[in-house]
């Protein structure tokens, strides 16, 4: 099969970029098979505006942001599935941790976070977006994001045992 140059090129960007692009859709997600899921979607949108793309070096933001925006999508179509309860569930103590388990420990507690505070938690300190363009990309205002910013950094404290305000300087 002849292939156009540009096919070629995308190819390429997805063998060099895709293990990266994979472990931030699986940070929006908190699932692998959701990011796996994820990531193709972005690809193929990335796909077909490839020829209207100019800044290849922009290229890596523009599949992240068709990340965003189609896990956003997802989430909004998706029903209510938590419901409150009467009974509280069973408090969890993590011992003391090496630095290895830390990571995984955050990860964990990442997946555990509704997928909004998630989805404002890795646009923040993982693609280290303002809060300003953290509203744009959720569609949601400046004070949502500091407020929902504010409470998923409580529940990842909370999680990997640490106190519930980080220390003054």
């Amino acid at each position: 099969m002849q292939t156009t140059g540009w096919e070629d090129e995308f190819r390429e960007y997805v063998t060099t970029r895709g293990p990266a692009l994979l472990r931030a859709a699986h940070q929006l997600t908190g699932h692998p098979l959701d990011a796996e899921d994820l990531l193709q979607n972005a690809l193929a949108k990335t796909y077909q505006a490839w020829d209207r793309i100019e800044d290849r070096g922009a290229l890596d933001g523009y599949v992240r942001r068709a990340m965003v925006n189609i896990n956003i999508s997802q989430w909004r179509r998706r029903k209510l599935e938590e419901y409150p309860s009467d009974e509280l569930p069973e408090v969890v103590t993590h011992e003391a941790v090496s630095c290895g388990d830390v990571h995984e420990l955050l990860e964990q507690a990442l997946e555990e976070l509704p997928e909004r505070m998630r989805a404002a938690i890795v646009l923040r300190y993982y693609e280290d977006m303002t809060e300003p363009e953290i509203a744009r990309t959720l569609g949601i205002s400046v004070g949502t994001v500091k407020s929902t910013v504010s409470r998923a950094m409580a529940k990842l404290r909370g999680a990997l045992g640490l106190p519930s305000q980080p220390p003054q300087p």
